[in-house]
């Protein structure tokens, strides 16, 4: 099915390439796309669109796909510049997030995080991704780095705090960052609230959240059912982030549940919130979260390349959750792209299948995650997500004519199992063109690399 506008709307440019994936129809050959400002006015074949609107500029991708801008529905971009910093601790994950903490608060000042933002900022738009949902313990230089870039996204202020006695002096602070950032949203860029994980903040704090952000109409996000030592912390009460808490003289008494239990128990699931990794999760815990019109942010890089293991992809699809995919942080996945986050998403669904996740995840399973699926997590799919009369103008122009690639029998297939970030050539966000002919248009990034270099200095000594 094509979709076009009618012929005495405006055009102000229409693009052509071998194939046009809106995503929410089929894929149409020799396609084009046709913008008016910062919207998409009309989806069909090239001829059509050149026959409705023979005055309009048009530039020809040629072996291509134009497809609906990646959302990347997880990322710390703050953290950009650790990329590498962390590898020998990967094994042991409490040691892990020890040492990111402590060097983020020691070496980086706020303009170093600036920096850092706007450099995984420029990455994402290079590989082909128009909005993001970042969480950030540095919200405004995260914000103010999506809005010079031109990204679009939420960004999550993180909250942490696991003593219960602190809790309404850390929801303080929290509403006090929340009211301060609101000046820095705008049309494109919106803030959210973050707390951070089950083992990071008390139930008294997470009941304050999810009330402040009912009542606000703020979007949340956290950290869940990621690792064995969250699990051995809600179970039982063992493990290293027990341990942990017991150092500084934290009492936590086990629920005995699981976390998506205990989500739902301290009133988060009512927030219907993104929820990053949710790999230990069972049959009960998945349907709680379909109940809850809670979202999942799925990310299998950086969960493998942590050790923590698999979530069961298949089985949020066959729940209809509304699932993406993110890419984490550099500093545990070293790249930000999701075209090899959908390659790699298929891939380990198919490995060691059971028999609860009868479902084959396609080439259409993942890229739809990648796009729609990801606007859906994010509360944007009125908006972005397809390519579609009336949708913003976000998309992206894979090449398709790399030896890599070629012979392309289906053009979904190649962008999903033989293309990465690398193949992007043009990305559009709300009509501009913020990524084209390998150049970031907003952004001086020979400046941007000399201060990334910089800053990773501080990281060796």
């Amino acid at each position: 099915m094509v979709h076009a506008a009618q012929t005495e709307l405006m055009v102000t440019k229409i693009y052509l390439a071998k194939w046009v994936i809106p995503v929410s129809s089929a894929p149409i050959e020799n396609g084009a796309v046709a913008i008016h400002g910062e919207n998409i006015v009309a989806v069909a074949t090239r001829d059509t669109l050149i026959d409705n609107y023979p005055d309009a500029p048009v530039e020809d991708f040629g072996i291509a796909a134009i497809i609906p801008g990646l959302i990347n529905c997880h990322t710390h971009l703050e953290l950009t510049v650790m990329r590498g910093f962390l590898e020998l601790e990967e094994g042991n994950f409490s040691a892990w997030l020890k040492k990111l903490t402590i060097a983020r608060l020691e070496k980086m000042n706020a303009d170093d995080l600036s920096v850092s933002a706007t450099h995984g900022a420029v990455e994402a738009v290079r590989a082909g991704i128009t909005c993001v949902a970042d969480a950030s313990d540095a919200a405004r230089e995260s914000m103010t780095a999506l809005r010079n870039v031109g990204l679009r996204g939420i960004v999550y202020q993180e909250s942490f705090g696991p003593d219960p006695k602190l809790a309404r002096e850390n929801f303080k602070s929290l509403e006090e960052k929340i009211t301060s950032l609101r000046e820095f949203e705008n049309n494109r860029v919106r803030v959210g609230v973050s707390p951070h994980a089950p083992y990071t903040v008390s139930a008294a704090q997470l009941e304050l959240i999810s009330q402040f952000a009912i009542a606000e109409k703020v979007p949340v996000m956290m950290h869940a059912a990621e690792s064995e030592a969250e699990a051995a912390l809600m179970l039982d009460g063992s493990g290293a982030f027990a341990e942990g808490l017991a150092r500084r003289g934290i009492e936590w008494q086990a629920p005995g549940m699981s976390t998506i239990q205990y989500l739902k128990a301290h009133g988060i699931l009512d927030t219907r919130p993104l929820l990053a990794h949710c790999i230990r999760v069972d049959e009960e815990d998945i349907e709680l979260l379909r109940e809850s019109d809670a979202r999942v942010a799925h990310c299998p890089k950086s969960n493998a390349k942590l050790s923590h293991g698999r979530a069961p992809f298949a089985d949020f699809l066959n729940h209809d959750l509304k699932v993406g995919l993110g890419s984490d942080s550099v500093a545990s996945n070293n790249t930000c792209d999701i075209l090899e986050e959908v390659r790699f998403a298929a891939l380990l669904s198919r490995v060691g299948r059971n028999e609860t996740e009868r479902r084959l995840v396609s080439a259409e399973d993942v890229l739809y995650a990648a796009t729609l699926g990801g606007a859906r997590a994010l509360g944007l799919d009125g908006s972005v997500g397809a390519l579609k009369v009336g949708s913003q103008a976000d998309m992206a122009v894979v090449a398709l004519d790399g030896a890599h690639q070629q012979p392309v029998h289906d053009a979904v297939a190649a962008i999903v199992f033989a293309s990465s970030g690398r193949d992007v050539r043009m990305t559009m966000i709300g009509g501009e063109e913020v990524y084209l002919n390998g150049r970031v248009t907003a952004v001086d990034e020979q400046r941007l690399g000399a201060r990334v270099e910089e800053i990773s200095g501080k990281f060796t000594c």
